[in-house]
């Protein structure tokens, strides 16, 4: 049975175009998907991401618990409120999910997690945590707003009470903090993150107060946006989506996100035996971006030729701001030179097209990171 977040009759109200996303219905746009994207990297725009889940884990152990649980270390999460990336992995190291951890004091910390990667991650995290006698409670008593775009705080920080204003606008990337509306005195939780290469908060805010703050938003001048703009937008900041980019067969080296990996002495964590051995012989297979300067889209599944083998397209996606495709790609391990030289092809129906390799992220905070032709 399709899940309804408590915004679903607001995102219809507004005209949004519903489709099934994991078993949520949930908006793609509502009107215009390339229009929902400038809106963002121009502006301000809002998401709905209430289908992700928070999970706060409580007790005495809960940081040896997690330095267990998680291939990044959270032993970087010093200050509270700080916030860390990273992939929980299999015994295999594989990618069961990626997610955020929040420190907010010795005994609490609280996860974000997918929307989709759901009840395997409350079943695997639940199965890891007996062993350390940590509390996990699902907080399904909350909704989750995006708030993204390079005019998105200031907009977000005016609906808040004068006391909170100047610390919420304090915050650091990757950091978190309580704070109250101004208009009926709702605590919010309220963290600098997000999935659009652009600055901005998400904001969890219980489900009984989400329609409010989501009008009070409108209001500001924050527009909605839907699945749509958040693809391209993650996609052109460089931001995997699990389940497409990454899944259980996939490690962290494999995906491009070596830079999550902590392998800190005398911490053994789940898949880092895997790990280690792929730092020191080299993962089999490797992820790299990828742009068409030809017209036409890259799509997921699309087999991409390499000298050292064939690979596949991940995620491809037509790209708004640089008016070009772009994708992620997996392909065998070896050197591929960067630009044209890279020798990579595309199979587009049949015809082999040559696309560019390139650093990703394609776009940061509006602008372009691909050199011209």
């Amino acid at each position: 049975m399709t899940q309804k977040t408590v915004l679903n009759d607001t995102h219809r109200s507004l005209g949004a175009k519903m489709v099934d996303f994991g078993g949520w219905d949930m908006p793609i746009h509502y009107g215009s998907q390339i229009e929902e994207h400038h809106q963002v990297r121009g502006d301000a725009g809002m998401f709905d991401v209430s289908h992700m889940t928070v999970v706060d884990l409580r007790g005495e152990r809960v940081r040896e618990f997690l330095r267990h649980l998680l291939a990044n270390s959270v032993d970087k999460l010093k200050k509270p409120g700080k916030a860390l990336y990273t992939c929980m992995l299999n015994a295999d190291g594989g990618v069961i999910d990626d997610l955020i951890v929040y420190y907010l004091s010795d005994v609490f910390f609280r996860l974000v997690v997918n929307a989709a990667t759901r009840e395997k991650d409350l079943a695997w995290i639940n199965a890891q945590a007996a062993a350390f006698a940590v509390e996990v409670v699902e907080r399904d008593d909350y909704a989750m707003i995006a708030v993204q775009g390079p005019n998105a705080r200031e907009k977000a920080i005016g609906l808040l009470r004068e006391e909170d204003r100047e610390r919420v606008g304090k915050l650091t990337r990757f950091s978190a903090g309580s704070a109250e509306l101004a208009d009926g005195g709702v605590e919010l939780f309220v963290a600098r993150t997000g999935y659009t290469g652009e600055d901005g908060f998400e904001i969890v805010v219980p489900q009984d107060n989400a329609v409010a703050l989501w009008n009070a938003l409108l209001e500001a001048g924050v527009k909605p946006a839907g699945l749509g703009a958040r693809d391209t937008l993650r996609l052109e900041a460089g931001m995997n989506l699990y389940g497409q980019d990454m899944d259980e067969a996939v490690s962290p080296y494999e995906a491009a996100l070596a830079w999550t990996v902590a392998l800190d002495e005398g911490r053994a964590f789940i898949g880092r035996d895997v790990l280690e051995r792929q730092k020191a012989e080299g993962a089999p297979r490797q992820m790299i971006g990828l742009v068409m300067d030809e017209k036409g889209v890259l799509r997921h599944g699309q087999k991409v030729l390499t000298a050292h083998g064939d690979g596949e397209i991940l995620s491809g996606t037509f790209s708004p701001t640089l008016g070009k495709a772009i994708a992620f790609a997996r392909v065998p391990a070896g050197d591929i030179a960067l630009g044209a030289d890279g020798g990579v092809r595309v199979d587009i129906r049949g015809r082999e097209v040559p696309v560019r390799v390139v650093k990703f992220p394609f776009v940061r905070e509006g602008e372009s990171l691909v050199p011209a032709v």
